[in-house]
């Protein structure tokens, strides 16, 4: 049985869902539980929101293919090492919502031109894609992004929940 078809309609729901959440109650319990900082630790493959210094949730992540150091230029497969920030997000993405990052800052910029290379763009904290070519599982064990952050679909609803545009992001070694 095809299951695409099915995963795309339960996707779809599931971010109108939480796009709805949010602009139904803007002032209800999800605002009160808006986090002011993430952190994502790529050694430890976790994503942690953070308000006035507590952790509020954390997430188990996935990275870019070649997730061992920072993001060098387009196309390495690499996840960003340094800060930015929440700058959009898209209910309407290939992937289970997603957040783009602000990457590439002024540094990314810097040591790309010294180098003679593309920086690259679009890095995002995302979902599972919406036509999956593997199991959830499989998702779930292993780097597998072109250098975004990827988490479950479920995770991914309590992130956009409990984020807004401009939150700073660090992420680290």
């Amino acid at each position: 049985m095809d299951r695409s078809p099915l995963m795309a309609i339960l996707a779809a729901g599931l971010a109108l869902s939480a796009v709805a959440t949010v602009c139904a109650d803007p002032s209800g319990l999800a605002a009160q539980a808006k986090a002011d900082h993430l952190l994502i630790d790529k050694s430890d493959r976790k994503l942690y929101l953070y308000r006035e210094g507590e952790v509020l949730r954390s997430f188990d992540i996935s990275l870019g293919l070649m997730p061992d150091g920072p993001k060098q230029r387009e196309g390495d497969y690499r996840t960003p090492e340094g800060s930015y920030t929440l700058s959009f997000r898209n209910p309407n993405s290939d992937y289970f919502l997603s957040i783009q990052i602000s990457y590439p800052n002024q540094n990314d910029v810097a040591r790309a031109r010294a180098k003679d290379v593309d920086p690259g763009g679009q890095i995002m904290i995302h979902g599972f894609p919406n036509e999956p070519r593997y199991s959830e599982s499989r998702y779930q064990s292993w780097d597998w992004t072109d250098g975004c952050i990827a988490v479950s679909n479920s995770d991914m609803v309590d992130i956009w929940l409990m984020t807004e545009e401009e939150t700073p992001i660090d992420i680290r070694p």
